[in-house]
Formats: structure tokens, C-alpha cells, sequence
């Protein structure tokens, strides 16, 4: 069972549409789903909203200590409520999947992604869940960072939010605890 839903992002508008906040873009429209409302909750140093999917209340977490600190908000809810690492879904970006693809997968490495690396060092585990949203890689010659925290482009918005509307439609499994019948929908899809 799933307790707690972390999207991952950095705060500020001027970071709202870019491939990296990702995490972010996929949290909002699950709060905007279940008719819940963000509150700032400075203990957290992040967004926190309550909604419920299925028969199970979930905590959902938009960090705003910027990416590669996401692990001190996320580590301190995660302390307080008392969240077991395999109750947690982490929501990323992620490069080695195509724009329009999201992949569900429990544990791993950071692979590169410093919000990953500061959660799994705050948690001093890595035994979360993971909701892999694609953005694809950028061109050959091109920097990673200013691919991650450039803005999307039309196209590629509309891929993300078809890949949103599949990853939602299995949100109540997911948090049910169902993660092979969500991982069996999600996953048969091929970049």
C-alpha cells in the first residue's frame, strides 16, 4: 500500500512547464482529480495535499527545496507521519524513456537523477517505488541540463499528458497496493 506520493520538480514559474518538473506537472493533476488543494507546510519545506483513491488516503509531496535537496523534505515527512520506504511513490523524470511513456518500478539507483540520489541518501534506502515519467534524451552534442530544465514543447506536452492519463487511470491499484497489475499496464508500453 501506498502512503505517500512525491513528485519530484523545482518551485518557481519560471521551472512550471519544464521536462523536469515532471513529478510536479503529474501531482497537480492527481490533486486537481481528487478536488484537493496544496497548503504549504513548512515543517515539510513543501506542498502537501491529502487525497483519497480507492478506499486509501494518501499524502501527496511537492518538495520545494529544489531538486538536488529533495530528500530533506521528503525525509522529514516521511519521519514524522512514521512512512515504511516500500509505502512511498516517488514521481521523476526520466531520460532513458521517450516523451509519451511512463514505466513503474520499485527500488534501484539514482541513475544520474539528483532528486533521486538525495532521496535515497535522506532515507538512507532506495527501496521506494518509482513512477518513471519519459522525456526522452536530448540531441547528440546537447547538455543534459539545459535539456531537463528547458520547457516542453507542444508535442511532447501532449505525449506527457496521454502518459498522465494512463499512469492516473492506475493510480487506485498503485496505492491499493496491485503494483503487478499496474506495472502489467504501464510497462507493456515500449518507448
Amino acid at each position: 500500500m501506498i502512503r505517500l506520493i512525491v513528485g519530484l520538480g523545482n518551485p518557481g514559474s519560471q521551472y512550471e512547464k519544464t521536462r523536469h518538473n515532471a513529478g510536479f506537472l503529474f501531482l497537480d493533476r492527481l490533486v486537481s482529480a481528487c478536488s484537493g488543494d496544496w497548503s504549504n507546510e513548512a515543517k515539510f519545506q513543501g506542498l502537501v495535499a491529502n487525497c483519497i483513491f480507492g478506499a486509501h488516503k494518501v499524502i501527496l509531496l511537492k518538495p520545494q527545496t529544489f531538486m538536488n535537496r529533495s530528500g530533506m523534505s521528503v525525509g522529514s515527512l516521511v519521519r514524522y507521519y512514521k512512512i515504511n520506504t516500500e509505502e512511498i511513490l516517488v514521481v521523476h523524470d526520466e531520460l532513458d524513456l521517450g516523451a509519451g511513456v511512463c514505466k513503474l518500478k520499485k527500488a534501484g539507483g539514482h541513475a544520474g537523477h539528483n532528486g533521486l540520489r538525495d532521496i535515497i541518501a535522506s532515507l538512507s534506502e532506495k527501496d521506494f517505488y518509482r513512477l518513471r515519467v519519459g522525456i526522452g534524451r536530448p540531441a547528440s552534442g546537447k547538455n543534459v541540463a539545459d535539456f531537463v530544465l528547458s520547457n516542453l514543447s507542444k508535442q511532447e506536452s501532449a505525449s506527457m499528458e496521454e502518459s498522465f492519463g494512463l499512469a492516473e487511470a492506475q493510480i487506485s491499484a498503485i496505492v491499493s497496493g496491485d503494483m503487478s497489475l499496474a506495472m502489467n499496464s504501464l510497462n507493456k508500453k515500449v518507448a
